[in-house]
């Protein structure tokens, strides 16, 4: 077994004893890899150790990288059945940068303003699936961070719901890094209970949108995230290890 194979099986081995432990079925946790500032080939580690769904937050990396996974699968497919991926773009999203996500991710968890959301949707092209999408909840108000406010969620939430090409599926958030576990725990129960009052809301609810998932919970604070309801956990250094600071944005 590879190592990429022991660092992956150690973090589902984690997901799925933290899950049991809170009463919750062990697959209702997707593990989202997180490969920013790591090149094609660990990608590609990680999809031979069985890996499918990886997210990015440099655009331009991302597209190179993209396009250099897909090429060498293609040449590889004709072993064996072709490699599904799912990209998930979890960055901050300028405007001029619209299009290029809309068109080449599965998955986009840091949405923040109605704009974006419409240009998503309007640069979304027409073939491909609706573009899954997050709102991004800056729970914990710190001025450094992008995010609505709570108080901004639904509004925007119902705003957006019935914008085609665009699947709205929940909430993302980073909440302030604390070592305290009563703070961790605080800040995804108040994002959970967003969801839960986003769900229940009737005009989003007339809109047909599914929402099912929090995207919550990195490397760090996984287990409180999975126990407080996480149904996506992105996990960075315990899959590829540590990164540089300075990166291509």
């Amino acid at each position: 077994m590879s190592l990429m194979s022991h660092k992956l099986q150690a973090v589902h081995s984690s997901i799925h004893a933290t899950a049991i432990a809170a009463s919750r079925r062990p697959d209702s946790v997707a593990l989202l890899a997180v490969s920013k500032t790591f090149g094609a080939d660990a990608v590609l580690e990680a999809v031979a150790a069985g890996q499918r769904a990886f997210g990015e937050n440099y655009l331009q990396e991302a597209l190179t990288k993209m396009a250099e996974v897909e090429l060498k699968l293609a040449l590889k497919s004709g072993e064996g059945d072709d490699v599904l991926l799912e990209w998930h773009f979890i960055g901050p999203i300028q405007s001029n940068k619209t299009r290029a996500i809309a068109e080449h991710f599965d998955w986009v968890h840091t949405v923040d303003r109605e704009k974006i959301a419409q240009r998503l949707s309007q640069q979304r092209p027409p073939q491909l699936a609706p573009l899954n999408i997050c709102l991004q909840v800056n729970i914990s108000g710190e001025a450094s961070k992008s995010g609505l406010a709570p108080a901004e969620v639904k509004d925007v939430a119902r705003a957006i719901a019935g914008l085609p090409g665009l699947k709205l599926r929940g909430l993302m958030a980073i909440p302030e890094p604390t070592d305290d576990l009563e703070k961790q725990h605080a800040a995804f129960r108040r994002t959970r209970e967003l969801l839960e009052q986003l769900q229940q809301d009737p005009d989003i609810q007339q809109a047909g949108q599914r929402l099912d998932t929090l995207s919550m919970g990195m490397s760090a604070d996984m287990a409180v995230a999975i126990e407080e309801g996480a149904t996506i956990v992105r996990v960075g250094s315990a899959i590829f290890g540590q990164r540089e600071r300075n990166h291509e944005k």
